[in-house]
């Protein structure tokens, strides 16, 4: 099975961002925005790492426990609600709904982690997002 660790980044937040995707201990995929969130690039993370597992059994581990709960939780939701929730807009709806039907076309098993605590592969997303962030390309 594989295993990925995802995370997101953005200095200032709103600003300049970057994630990181971490396949099996190795930086694997790296994006850029130069003008995002935090919340955009964790969520942009969690959809590279899906799609690039496609059909195949993965854990994807994030500290992103947000995303977990919007694509596990919330978001099945305000979709029997026609994308709407009773507090107002979806924020980053694009992201939300094409996380949803990415998870639902997958066999992705989400895990939360800490953030910045001892999870070597958490702390190499995060590294990774970063360097992303400042352009650093693999």
């Amino acid at each position: 099975m594989t295993t990925y660790y995802t995370d997101g980044s953005c200095s200032p937040n709103p600003g300049p961002g970057g994630f990181a995707v971490i396949k099996d201990n190795k930086p694997h995929i790296l994006g850029k925005d130069i003008d995002s969130t935090n919340i955009r690039m964790e969520g942009k993370a969690l959809i590279a790492a899906m799609t690039d597992a496609g059909q195949e059994d993965c854990t994807i581990y994030t500290d992103s426990e947000f995303w977990i709960n919007v694509i596990t939780v919330w978001a099945p939701g305000w979709e029997k609600n026609g994308w709407k929730k009773k507090t107002g807009a979806i924020k980053n709806l694009d992201l939300v709904q094409e996380a949803l039907a990415v998870y639902r076309n997958s066999k992705a098993k989400l895990v939360w982690v800490k953030a910045h605590a001892t999870d070597k592969g958490n702390i190499m997303a995060d590294e990774w997002a970063n360097r992303a962030r400042a352009g650093e390309q693999l």
